[in-house]
């Protein structure tokens, strides 16, 4: 079983988790980082049991790399109320801070990986970045959206109400969403997050804070080797429709989307986590990305030689 360690790396009045599992095989391959969603943490990816994608891809040789941003899973200190940080910094100074350290470690490119939200968080960077192109080898998503274009019926429930309403009602009460206490999610947000989250989901618009046009850059960005999957039993947090829209939105024309479903045969038609953490999943698709991360790392490594 692939051993696990934790790094906390020093940033601003705390410190960012970062959850190491090492990989099993003695030439390992490229590092791979993780970006856990929206009202979540690391743990979606793994277990200390040694289950999850993180586990699978260090079986395989990556050394695996499974980020908590501030203020969630590990990270110190945890969410009181009143924090002035949000997916913002995220973007432009947490995945950097992650990213350079790992690659000072390993001296290659990575494999950028992410749940939901985490994989929009990831994308942003890099449109905003450009010249962090050369160290991401590929970037996939799992369940991932922006904006939710769909009509399904949950989404009156889901977004228009709980969502859209109730969330920032929480907020403005705590002074940061407790996503926890109220069984909305597996972590907590702050408000920052939550009503930058809000404002991405329900508009076309791709844009931060402080002005900066995330689809205006990535009109001119070079995506690297992309893969999607979405989940046929996701009705609406990671609805197939709304994974193809993102992918269209942000210019990321190549990309490959996959939608599991047992009509497409595969073994189940998966939820919003479970093409994640199901364990079907582990003799379905996730083998299969395994698999097209070594290729893409052999394709690489041949157009270098």
């Amino acid at each position: 079983m692939p051993q696990q360690h934790s790094h906390f790396l020093p940033y601003r009045n705390g410190q960012l988790h970062l959850r190491e599992i090492a990989p099993s095989g003695e030439q390992p391959r490229q590092p791979v980082l993780m970006l856990h969603g929206s009202m979540s943490n690391g743990k979606v990816f793994y277990t200390e049991s040694g289950k999850g994608l993180a586990c699978l891809l260090a079986q395989r040789g990556h050394p695996v790399y499974v980020m908590d941003v501030f203020g969630n899973g590990q990270s110190k200190p945890r969410l009181t109320g009143g924090e002035e940080f949000g997916q913002t910094e995220v973007i432009t100074e947490q995945i950097p801070l992650v990213h350079d350290w790992i690659v000072k470690r390993h001296q290659q490119a990575l494999h950028w990986l992410g749940h939901s939200w985490g994989t929009i968080l990831l994308a942003s960077h890099l449109v905003r970045f450009p010249k962090r192109r050369p160290q991401v080898q590929t970037l996939s998503g799992f369940a991932s959206k922006k904006t939710i274009y769909s009509n399904h019926l949950k989404r009156k429930f889901m977004v228009n109400l709980i969502w859209n309403r109730f969330c920032p009602m929480l907020t403005r009460r705590y002074g940061y969403f407790p996503a926890k206490r109220f069984k909305l999610g597996m972590d907590n947000e702050t408000t920052a997050s939550l009503l930058a989250n809000v404002e991405w989901v329900n508009s076309s618009q791709w844009r931060d804070q402080d002005g900066f046009c995330y689809h205006a850059a990535s009109r001119q960005f070079d995506w690297p080797p992309s893969w999607f999957f979405a989940g046929q039993g996701d009705s609406v947090l990671g609805n197939k429709n709304d994974v193809r829209a993102f992918l269209r939105d942000s210019d990321n024309h190549n990309a490959k989307l996959s939608v599991l479903s047992q009509h497409n045969g595969n073994r189940q038609d998966y939820d919003h986590t479970g093409l994640l953490v199901h364990p079907d999943a582990f003799n379905d698709h996730l083998p299969d990305f395994a698999d097209w991360l070594a290729q893409q790392e052999a394709a690489s490594e041949s157009q270098a030689n």
